[in-house]
C-alpha cells in the first residue's frame, strides 16, 4: 500500500482545504515543485496533484506547475485531477509526464466517457468518487448527486480503470482519520483498486488501513497530516511495507 502526498495547487501555491472548501485553505507553500522534491527525498512513490482551481473552473489552471514537477521527477508517478473534463486535456497531461489522470465531475455526469478514454488510454485512468454520507460530489465538492458510491464505482468494474480515489469528504482536510469501514466496504464490493482519502492524521490510521489492504486497497492519499507533521512519511510507507510483507 503506497502512501501518496497529496500537493493541492491553488493560484500556484500548495494549499490544504477543509472539506474541500476554497475559503477555507492553508496555505504550506509558495514553491511546489520544492514540496514534491522534499515528499520525494523521504521516499514517495507516487505524488497526487490537483489542480483546485481547474475543479473550479472545468479546465486547468495550474498545468504549467505540473508540467514543471513532471519533468523534474519523470521516475515518478504522478497522478493529476482537477478540472479533467474531456478527451483533449487528458493528452495535455500524459504527453507532458503525468501518468495518470483522474476523472470526478465528468465520469459521474457522463459514463460512457470513461469508458471511451479507458479504451483510448489504456492503464492511465484513475476515476475520483467523493462522498458525502455516501453519496457522490461533484464540481470541486460543490454539489452533490443522488448517486450511491458503490453503485457508481461497479459501473466502471468492466472499463479498465486504473483504480479510483474514494474520498470522505466529511474528513478531508479535518485530520479526524481515515473512514476505514466505508473504504474497506467499497473495496469489497467492487474489483477495481482502491485509493482512500480524506482523514488521514497518524500512523496509527496507516496500520489500520494496511491491514485491510488485501481487501483492495492499494494507496492512500497523506495531506494535511504530513504537512501538520502528525505523520511522517518515511515511516508511514515503512510500516506499511512491513504489514504487506507479514
Amino acid at each position: 500500500m503506497l502512501i501518496i502526498p497529496a500537493i493541492d495547487l491553488k493560484d500556484g501555491r500548495c494549499v490544504r482545504l477543509r472539506q474541500g472548501r476554497m475559503d477555507d485553505a492553508t496555505v504550506y507553500g509558495n514553491d511546489p515543485l520544492k514540496m514534491a522534491k522534499s515528499w520525494i527525498d523521504q521516499g514517495a512513490r507516487r505524488l497526487h496533484l490537483v489542480d483546485l482551481n481547474g475543479a473550479m473552473a472545468g479546465q486547468p489552471i495550474n498545468a504549467d506547475v505540473i508540467y514543471d514537477i513532471t519533468k523534474a521527477f519523470p521516475n515518478v508517478p504522478i497522478q493529476v485531477g482537477g478540472g479533467i473534463r474531456n478527451i483533449e486535456t487528458i493528452e495535455l497531461y500524459l504527453d507532458v509526464g503525468v501518468q495518470y489522470v483522474i476523472l470526478g465531475t465528468v465520469a459521474v455526469q457522463k459514463p460512457e466517457f470513461v469508458s471511451e478514454v479507458c479504451m483510448e488510454f489504456p492503464d492511465n485512468i484513475i476515476v475520483g468518487l467523493d462522498a458525502v454520507n455516501g453519496k457522490v460530489a461533484t464540481h470541486g465538492w460543490e454539489k452533490v448527486s443522488g448517486h450511491d458510491v458503490s453503485e457508481l464505482a461497479k459501473k466502471f468494474e468492466d472499463d479498465g480503470v486504473s483504480s479510483i480515489v474514494y474520498t470522505d469528504i466529511s474528513r478531508d482536510g479535518m485530520m479526524e482519520g481515515i473512514n476505514v469501514d466505508a473504504t474497506a466496504r467499497l473495496a469489497e464490493a467492487v474489483d477495481i483498486p482502491i485509493v482512500a482519502s480524506g482523514g488521514l492524521k497518524n500512523i496509527s490510521d496507516v496500520q489500520r488501513l494496511s491491514e485491510v489492504a488485501d481487501k483492495g486497497i492499494v494507496g492512500v492519499i497523506a495531506g494535511r497530516s504530513l504537512y501538520e507533521g502528525t505523520l511522517d512519511l518515511t515511516e508511514a510507507q515503512n510500516l506499511a511495507d512491513q504489514i504487506h510483507k507479514g
